[in-house]
């Protein structure tokens, strides 16, 4: 598997991690005798390969945290069970400076920077020799000083999604831009870059990157089978050139949108849909010849070598996380969360109709009835059934109604909408089996489907959906998202009159089309809460209250669906996360985001 080889915990990444980390203070401390420092890793090219190789063990491996499905508990998709939650907290205005949940991000992306800017500093890292051979030696070289260029512009841009925001002094800021190997947790007192500063060092970073890696690991890339020990598709799961490029799209987007553009500058749409448009070029004009894709088969949540994946985390093998946290008590799982009355109804009936066009047949006695095949591969509602994986054994039915129901909304284990989460569960686990089939997890953090909708959104905000400016339009980009398969068996839209409709009707209509197939598409990924923010201007979107499925069970067995039914408000006093309390306690020149104002 070729996912499995690049992670393999090399003797690089063990040695380093133990090496760097003997200290919570500093990132560099010596081994506790004393016969260690910093200057001993360029002695043993393995830690210099470990001063990348571990970034990629800071990052998440899955959707079960508050970079996931979490995050989307502070959005109008998910409402989290326990209502002690920090996230919860988050959402309903009560959050404590001793809870915050994104403290730890600032830690992890100042921590990984760092080992890349000792990597990067004066080309040291790029200037080790790590083989004899130099030929060989120049792929992993440059293959290194890539990717320490990537990483960086990857928790660059974590810390500008997290913390970037309208400041107090009125200013839009990002984080501190640090460059050097400096310990953030020493006697620092850094101050926040502008926000387009942060993005033009992002940018500047991807295309550094660019210069030096393969524009992809494949095989058929490397023509010299000789070569493929160092480059290839064994480095499947790491930075390429292809990936910046999608990084540079999404970064493009947000700086984009109105809340980070005021001045609605149309040259970063432009760009946004452009580095889109590559990577969308790359997987149906050379992935989908010799790498196996398919711009219709269905995401694969379980299969690390998905072709549709353009940057992945590593995987959990044989993991349950997912299942446990979705699944209700009744069916050993702890129902930690639950999707939204309004996401479910963003989800358009079977003929592409939404469920308030008349011409949808939606039936609000019947609501879950002739939907939209996503509905059925992404949510279980009242009746649903969970069907064991090329079966037709029904390992388990949903029964949400509130006067008996054993998994209705109340108990700690169960979700308080009455709606249960199946997306990214597999579909073969039961615990109940003599063998429990457990299969890996990991977080896709961008796909084929997110180019198709960050080109969307960009090129209708340019030119409109019909224009073919990029050589592909806006509704072309949708059409491709629209008829691509489910995963749980589903079929796409093979005739989609609604998106031929909305298309032709004009750049403000099909710009909340595609929002709305946003929503649906990266529903439960952590999208959301950035989504929401990054379009629009003030708490409107943020603070709309969510809502339940309330159900009953009538004597004849038929159903009585009240969907209506308010299960949290929303109350946020800023569009921004806070600065850590403890960095702005201990460093005088930073400036906290507005609405945060008990956090300086």
């Amino acid at each position: 598997m070729k996912f499995s080889s690049i992670y393999s915990k090399s003797v690089a990444v063990l040695a380093l991690s133990g090496f760097l980390f003997a200290s919570c203070v500093d990132y560099l401390d010596p081994f506790p005798n004393g016969n260690r420092t910093t200057e001993d890793i360029w002695k043993f090219q393995d830690m210099v390969q470990g001063l990348v190789g571990q970034c990629y063990d800071n990052m998440p491996r899955n959707y079960n945290d508050n970079e996931g499905v979490y995050l989307d508990g502070t959005t109008d998709d998910v409402v989290i069970t326990s209502t002690t939650n920090s996230m919860t907290r988050l959402a309903v205005g009560a959050l404590p400076t001793s809870q915050d949940p994104f403290r730890t991000y600032w830690d992890r992306d100042y921590r990984s920077i760092y080992l890349v800017n000792l990597f990067l500093k004066d080309r040291r890292g790029y200037n080790t020799r790590f083989l004899v051979n130099e030929h060989l030696d120049s792929l992993v070289k440059n293959r290194l000083q890539g990717e320490a260029f990537a990483l960086r512009a990857w928790f660059q841009w974590d810390l500008l999604q997290k913390f970037g925001g309208k400041a107090t002094n009125g200013q839009l800021l990002g984080f501190p831009i640090v460059l050097d190997p400096i310990d953030i947790k020493t006697e620092t007192n850094l101050a926040r870059n502008t926000y387009d500063e942060c993005v033009r060092q992002i940018i500047a970073d991807c295309d550094s990157a660019y210069k030096y890696l393969p524009i992809a690991h494949r095989d058929f890339l490397v023509p010299n089978v000789n070569d493929r020990v160092y480059a290839g598709s064994r480095y499947w799961g790491r930075f390429d050139g292809i990936t910046t490029r999608a990084l540079k799209a999404m970064v493009y987007l947000t700086w984009a949108s109105p809340r980070f553009n005021p001045s609605n500058d149309l040259t970063r749409w432009d760009l946004a849909a452009k580095n889109a448009k590559e990577v969308i070029d790359f997987k149906m004009k050379v992935d989908a010849v010799t790498n196996g894709f398919n711009a219709t088969r269905a995401v694969n949540w379980f299969d690390p070598n998905h072709p549709g994946i353009v940057f992945s985390s590593r995987y959990n093998n044989a993991n349950d996380a997912m299942e446990r946290m979705f699944y209700p008590g009744g069916f050993q799982g702890t129902g930690s969360v639950g999707a939204t009355q309004e996401l479910v109804d963003a989800f358009p009936m079977k003929n592409g109709y939404p469920i308030t066009d008349p011409r949808s047949l939606y039936d609000p006695a019947k609501p879950y009835e002739n939907r939209d095949p996503r509905f059925y591969a992404n949510i279980f509602h009242n009746g649903a059934k969970a069907v064991k994986i090329n079966t037709t054994t029904t390992m388990y039915t949903f029964e949400n109604w509130a006067n008996g129901g054993k998994d209705a909304a109340g108990p700690a284990v169960n979700s308080r909408t009455n709606y249960h989460i199946k997306k990214m569960v597999f579909m073969g686990l039961n615990w109940a089996d003599n063998s429990i089939n457990r299969q890996p997890h990991a977080k896709y953090f961008i796909r084929w489907e997110h180019m198709l909708l960050t080109f969307a959104e960009a090129a209708n905000q340019m030119d409109g959906p019909l224009s073919a400016r990029y050589g592909m339009s806006a509704k072309d980009a949708m059409g491709y998202l629209r008829a691509r398969n489910n995963s749980d068996g589903g079929r796409g839209f093979t005739s989609d009159p609604y998106l031929t409709e909305v298309a032709a009707g004009g750049k403000t209509v099909f710009d909340q089309f595609v929002k709305n197939e946003r929503r649906i598409e990266v529903c439960f990924e952590g999208m959301r809460f950035y989504d929401l923010r990054r379009w629009s201007t003030n708490l409107t979107d943020l603070n709309k209250p969510v809502h339940m499925a309330k159900i009953t069970r009538n004597p004849d067995g038929t159903f009585t669906y009240k969907m209506d039914e308010v299960v949290e408000t929303r109350s946020y006093k800023s569009a921004y996360l806070p600065i850590p309390y403890d960095e702005m306690l201990r460093m005088s020149r930073l400036v906290q985001n507005e609405g945060w104002d008990t956090w300086k």
